[in-house]
């Protein structure tokens, strides 16, 4: 079993995963996966940074497929025996003009943003070793979305006790709402991405929560953070930041020193935390 500590990122084949990847390989003391759905175009991104000098690893990561983040799992605790990073990246989006009924949307939307990170974060995150980081990458997107609910909403979604199943049902309620054509008059906001997303921060606040409950003294530390609106295929190319800009913030929270004992359970923007 390697000694070597060991980072991945999902979702890492191109966009902001690519860049948070190509300055992890030059400030992270150990190895770097890049993950990708697609091992060709995983295997492509890899040889593109092996170009600049750098030495990332591959593997294979499908999040929206149990297996594969399984495999995924068995490979990094029989070679590593955990992980130190994790930064869950791997996400979606349809574009403004795109005609895909909403509903279809929600659904498609929500089963790789929260469902597959919430998988990932399930099956990796008891290998997260003592001192290990965790970023998942959300959006401001969840800010001006939970700004959109009903106070209703708004409330359970702020709340300090809520669970990751109560979680999970109203992620569920959303996309069985928008299937209803009723979302609206149940106090959700027209935007899947945004619901998606104000997931990933409220998941992340129960995940730190848990961690200070069950493993207070491995000084882990778990945020959500928006990388910012980024030129990406995902984003478009009018976004004012470079991928490079927007890893800033999620490579920061990767690379907490071992003597930090915050952020942690935050929501974090251009490296500072935000009120949620």
């Amino acid at each position: 079993m390697s000694s070597v500590p060991v980072a991945v990122v999902t979702g890492s084949n191109k966009g902001i995963g690519f860049a948070i990847v190509r300055a992890l390989c030059k400030q992270f003391p150990g190895d770097v996966y890049l993950t990708s759905r697609d091992v060709g175009r995983g295997q492509a991104a890899v040889a593109q940074l092996q170009q600049e000098g750098l030495r990332p690893l591959f593997h294979q990561l499908d999040i929206d497929n149990l297996q594969s983040i399984r495999a995924l799992r068995d490979f990094l605790k029989e070679k590593y025996g955990g992980i130190n990073v994790l930064v869950n990246n791997a996400g979606i989006a349809f574009k403004v003009n795109d005609t895909t009924p909403f509903a279809i949307q929600a659904e498609v939307t929500l089963k790789t943003n929260f469902f597959g990170t919430k998988n990932v974060c399930t099956e990796l995150l008891p290998l997260i070793k003592p001192y290990g980081r965790v970023v998942n990458v959300s959006s401001m997107v969840s800010c001006s979305a939970l700004g959109r609910c009903s106070p209703e909403l708004q409330k359970k979604f702020r709340s300090d006790t809520i669970t990751e199943d109560e979680l999970v049902q109203l992620m569920n309620k959303f996309v069985e709402d928008t299937k209803n054509s009723v979302h609206e008059k149940e106090g959700w906001p027209n935007t899947a991405y945004g619901v998606s997303k104000i997931g990933v921060t409220v998941l992340s606040r129960i995940q730190a929560r848990i961690l200070n409950e069950q493993r207070k003294g491995d000084h882990i530390l778990l945020n959500a953070c928006c990388p910012g609106w980024v030129r990406t295929d995902m984003a478009g190319p009018k976004a004012p930041k470079s991928p490079e800009e927007g890893a800033e913030t999620p490579v920061y929270l990767a690379l907490l020193p071992s003597s930090a004992d915050a952020p942690h359970g935050q929501f974090v923007s251009e490296k500072t935390v935000k009120a949620w």
